[in-house]
């Protein structure tokens, strides 16, 4: 893959990947949310379009943050999980919930999950990366 940034701008390598909000809540519904199939993805309340949604999958992909595999229960259709590279996410993304908690005053997550990262961030994101170990 070409790279075509002006700068060598951190932030900017980042937002080439996700640059909308798609890949992002994407990414948290494989990683937080346990989804990995295509219409766990749709059905997450958000509303994405169905061609958003193959084109913001085919990107993360293409990027190295998830994989699309048959699924062995229904040849049918795949399923998505993240790489080791998708799955160093899981900080940022924690870092993301705890902030927007703290500025949202709507916040949809529970204050549970909230508290949770306060006092043992390092726990729940052991248990996110241990979820994974167990599908393989």
């Amino acid at each position: 893959m070409e790279d075509t940034r002006s700068t060598n701008c951190p932030i900017l390598f980042a937002l080439d990947i996700f640059g909308d909000k798609w890949s992002l809540l994407i990414m948290r519904d494989i990683l937080i949310r346990g989804g990995k199939y295509y219409k766990d993805f749709l059905g997450a309340g958000e509303g994405i379009s169905t061609n958003i949604l193959a084109n913001r999958l085919e990107q993360l992909e293409r990027h190295g943050l998830i994989v699309k595999q048959l699924d062995e229960t229904n040849k049918r259709r795949f399923v998505y999980s993240p790489t080791q590279k998708g799955m160093e996410l899981v900080p940022a993304l924690m870092e993301i919930i705890e902030w927007s908690a703290k500025y949202d005053p709507d916040t949809g997550t529970p204050p549970w999950y909230i508290e949770r990262l306060k006092t043992d961030r390092e726990a729940l994101i052991q248990e996110i990366y241990d979820q994974f170990q167990t599908r393989e």
